[in-house]
């Protein structure tokens, strides 16, 4: 496709396809609106082309937002990760305490129990004194 030659087979081509090509030939900034308006891609490439068309101060400018909400992203990403596992964790071990005070009460050894919930020892004598 040679794109001085463009207009002469627009009738028969797909629609974006032209849009596509004549921004790429180079179509005037007032009519990127109408060339976008239903092509989600080439509106990309049109702020891309404007991102880059930017002097380089506006451009670090840029840069330096995008990383900074990137980073507020991953902090927060982050910290809800780390909330779910504590969670999880907490809600385990709440979970092996009352196993372990309902074998207590059954009159299972503290011994016994440490080996099947994990627990210390010690932690489970404290239940115990708690219990009776």
């Amino acid at each position: 496709m040679e794109l001085p030659k463009l207009g002469l087979r627009t009738s028969k081509m797909d629609d974006r396809l032209v849009k596509w090509l004549m921004f790429i030939n180079g179509a005037p900034k007032d009519r990127w609106e109408e060339l976008a308006m239903d092509t989600p891609g080439l509106k990309k490439a049109m702020t891309t082309l404007e991102f880059l068309s930017q002097n380089k101060e506006a451009r670090m400018l840029y840069e330096m937002r995008k990383k900074a909400l990137l980073d507020e992203r991953s902090a927060l990403d982050y910290a809800e990760t780390r909330g779910r596992e504590e969670g999880k964790l907490e809600g385990r071990l709440e979970g092996k305490l009352e196993i372990a005070a309902s074998m207590l009460k059954k009159g299972l050894s503290v011994t016994l129990i440490a080996e099947v919930t994990g627990l210390p020892a010690a932690e489970i004598e404290t239940l115990n004194e708690q219990i009776h």
